[in-house]
């Protein structure tokens, strides 16, 4: 699967069924959100304000299911490789495609995620340690706060880590504060235990990886943040992509640099 669209029709076709990252490379991969058209605003106002987790990529028309930016006429109901379903903040249940779950209310967005820029990383010659062990990132919650917005409070920012030596993690930073559209430099890199999370061997979602003596932690904001804010403010009806399955377009990493 060389593109976006390869991808996205492997998905439709129930041929592609697990996480996205080092697949098409070069093509942008996203973050999904869908939520009825009542909730939208306050999770707009929430993206706005917390633009690192958040980074707004597109937002669909009311009850609209074709893609216009990122790709020309995707569906966001089948060309994602698997779906989480909340209900009052609780994830209910895991689906591969959500037709029979649209309806003409439900408003998608579609966010910034950290796999656009590791082929970058790849290309300077770092090693993105998920990819060669062949797992899925691991995600953590932190202590960092989101800023609040609407209904969407009291939720802290998830991040992805990537070890490096501590050469290569200021290397990484360097490279990736210039994809800002798609979360921009690590929010941190240095000792877990100062951001909250107590083992980093147990990621909240994803797998966890190998992380070789000598090397430092490199933590960047996660598109997962809008997952955690649904758990805590409860949202009657809430469709995300499952973590690490991501959305992937037409458009390029390259169109997100600056």
């Amino acid at each position: 699967m060389k593109t976006g669209k390869d991808v996205r029709e492997a998905c439709r076709s129930g041929l592609h069924k697990t996480q996205t990252s080092g697949l098409a490379n070069g093509f942008v991969q996203a973050n999904l959100v869908v939520l009825p058209k009542s909730w939208a605003w306050d999770f707009l106002l929430f993206a706005q304000r917390n633009p690192k987790p958040c980074p707004v990529l597109e937002v669909g028309e009311t009850g609209s299911f074709k893609t216009r930016f990122l790709a020309d006429g995707a569906d966001i109901r089948t060309d994602i490789p698997k779906y989480r379903v909340y209900r009052d903040g609780e994830m209910t249940e895991e689906v591969e495609d959500i037709r029979q779950l649209w309806n003409d209310d439900l408003v998608y967005f579609l966010l910034g995620c950290s796999f656009s820029f590791e082929q970058a990383l790849i290309e300077e010659g770092l090693e993105i340690r998920h990819i060669s062990e062949d797992r899925n990132v691991p995600m953590y919650r932190t202590s960092i706060p989101c800023e609040d917005a609407g209904r969407f409070k009291d939720c802290p920012v998830v991040v992805s880590m990537r070890p490096f030596s501590p050469e290569n993690a200021e290397k990484a930073a360097l490279i990736t504060r210039e994809y800002a559209g798609v979360h921009g430099c690590p929010v941190f890199v240095g000792d877990p235990n100062e951001i909250g999370i107590r083992d980093i061997g147990k990621p909240d979602w994803g797998e966890a990886v190998t992380v070789k003596e000598g090397e430092v932690c490199a933590f960047w904001a996660c598109g997962v943040t809008p997952q955690l804010a649904a758990m805590v403010a409860k949202p009657p009806f809430m469709i995300t992509h499952a973590p690490g399955h991501m959305f992937v377009g037409d458009k390029l990493n390259t169109d997100f640099k600056i």
